[in-house]
């Protein structure tokens, strides 16, 4: 089956396989591209000639009080809040039982009144233990890169600027180690602003939130900085504060959505993959085409070369990496890019050649000329999936049967009776109703297993199937299984949607969280992945992104991949 929104379209593009993608080892290896909601974000602020400002900064020597962040669009105002406090270092810890910060924020629809701010201020230190409005659309916080926030903060306040090495070894000043949107804590619910135009996409508010928790993070060490050194103290020059982006901090929590929203998961998913199918399908690169794709390589393996990781897993892979760049500069050399079809030949070539990193590095660079061919789709990456979710009781077992033997054969390639392929199971945690991942033979969880392993209900869905008489309906077969409706929902739903489901094992005994985590993370915009362990990861966003004064003239597309700074 060919994934497409328009059809007359699919039966021209040459799709990957949904075998080849949805792979955890290939989506654990996903990059930012043009498609990534923080740049769509940003193209679309530039586009509409959004305005920002700072109406209130009211901190104190100490750095502790209030600032507002106000992004004015062409129909409605919001207002980033921001708490600085003053954390004792011993109460600074990015887990989620986490009750201090070094930072609290809350995006207002419109602009906040005294009562407001003095509302937030009461409710948004406190987090999950306090309660919004829905006036406020996002709830987040983040704490300090201490070392790095300390030694700009050392060097603004005595004249001088940072240093550009210790910069690129983290990237951010701050991180932020949850972003709560969507109805939590007594936040707007998704429906109420999801058919706003400047939200149009995923994501688009909890990011834009994050842009402006960015620009707090310098204007405070910035303060801070002129509060210690006085008439002495700089600001942080523009090409460094530029490659200073925000940090997250990100665990299990995040690792099922990709689970547990299929329906939106393909449309992102074909999104990608149809602006990759139409760039392949170019029978030509035009000169200043290759040239745009030449010099976003090379700024690429630049970035490449400034991603730091510990972690043994990431590291390996950032080295295949940086040698797969020296593969790709050797092909390119060669003179691919003057041959016909040169974009589908380099994603050939980089399938047999490349590891995963490399090959997915390509695949999002070869999209960066070609944005009046692809950023339309970023319009399509959204999904309700309301829409589909009552189960067809009326579809006979033999329609169901056809469906399922064609899209769930790669359940085949996995037994389920070994231990090793049924070693893992997800619950959810009792304080803080997060979901975890727990050991099935060493764990006494059975009883709150969660339905995220696709593979594995699908075998025991298909056991149900085999005697079943084919002109008799999914509603007599649920009547007496249903324990399998949850499946029979699935299959249904992700009949046209062949991106929609990761074919593979996701409680097994070598499967890595952190690949689905990556994922998600990629079509969010962030680089410079940092897994701390196999189940959360470290992340940089909106790293060489411009800043609200500088958007009105850049154009943030070209500084997806930052220049190298200082040459």
């Amino acid at each position: 089956m060919i994934p497409s929104s328009r059809e007359h379209e699919s039966k021209n593009l040459a799709f990957r396989s949904r075998d080849t993608v949805m792979r955890l080892k290939r989506l654990g290896s996903f990059h930012q591209s043009r498609l990534s909601f923080m740049r769509v974000l940003l193209r679309r602020l530039k586009g509409e000639k959004w305005q920002f400002d700072r109406p209130v900064f009211d901190l104190n020597e100490a750095g502790v009080g209030v600032a507002t962040y106000r992004a004015v669009g062409p129909k409605r105002v919001y207002t980033l809040v921001a708490f600085a406090h003053d954390l004792p270092d011993e109460k600074r810890s990015d887990r989620v039982i986490a009750d201090a910060w070094d930072a609290t924020f809350a995006l207002v629809d419109g602009e906040p009144t005294p009562d407001d701010l003095a509302r937030l201020s009461k409710n948004v230190p406190l987090q999950e233990a306090g309660r919004v409005s829905g006036k406020e659309f996002v709830l987040s916080r983040a704490n300090k890169s201490v070392r790095l926030f300390n030694h700009v903060l050392e060097a603004l306040a005595s004249g001088n600027q940072p240093s550009l090495e210790e910069i690129q070894k983290v990237g951010y000043l701050m991180r932020t180690t949850a972003v709560y949107g969507s109805g939590k804590f007594g936040a707007a619910d998704r429906s109420f602003w999801a058919k706003r135009s400047e939200f149009e996409g995923s994501f688009q508010p909890e990011l834009l939130a994050v842009w402006l928790i960015r620009c707090f993070a310098i204007d405070w060490v910035e303060h801070l900085a002129k509060m210690k050194g006085g008439s002495q103290a700089v600001t942080l020059d523009h090409s460094l504060r530029r490659s200073l982006g925000i940090g997250n901090s990100t665990g299990l929590g995040m690792a099922p959505f990709l689970i547990n929203h299929p329906t939106l998961i393909h449309a992102w998913i074909q999104a990608r993959e149809t602006a990759l199918a139409r760039v392949c399908a170019l029978p030509e690169a035009k000169p200043v085409e290759q040239q745009r794709f030449l010099e976003l390589v090379d700024r690429a393996r630049f970035n490449a070369e400034n991603w730091y990781t510990d972690h043994p897993h990431q590291k390996g892979k950032v080295e295949c990496l940086l040698k797969d760049f020296e593969k790709i500069d050797d092909f390119l050399k060669a003179g691919i890019l003057a041959e016909p079809f040169p974009w589908q030949k380099l994603v050939n070539w980089s399938e047999e050649i490349l590891g995963f990193e490399g090959r997915e590095q390509l695949a999002s660079l070869v999209l960066e000329p070609y944005g009046h061919l692809v950023d339309d789709l970023a319009a399509q990456m959204h999904a309700d999936e309301a829409l589909d979710f009552r189960i067809d009781g009326a579809m006979t077992i033999g329609q169901f049967k056809a469906i399922f033997e064609r899209d769930y054969r790669w359940i085949k390639e996995f037994d389920f009776s070994d231990q090793s392929a049924n070693a893992r199971i997800w619950y959810t945690s009792e304080e803080k109703l997060e979901p975890r991942l727990g050991e099935r033979y060493e764990e006494d969880l059975e009883a709150y297993e969660q339905p995220l392993s696709p593979g594995r209900d699908a075998t025991r869905l298909s056991k149900a199937l085999e005697d079943q008489d084919e002109q008799d309906t999914i509603a007599s077969l649920l009547m007496r299984y249903p324990e399998h409706r949850h499946m029979v929902r699935r299959v249904q739903r992700l009949r046209d949607r062949p991106f929609g489901e990761i074919r593979d094992n996701t409680i097994d005994a070598k499967m890595m969280p952190i690949d689905l985590l990556r994922c998600k993370l990629s079509f969010f915009g962030a680089t410079k992945f940092d897994p701390r362990s196999d189940r959360w990861v470290r992340i940089t966003m909106y790293q060489g992104a411009p800043f609200p004064d500088e958007l009105s003239h850049m154009d943030p597309d070209d500084c997806a991949y930052p220049v190298q700074y200082g040459r």
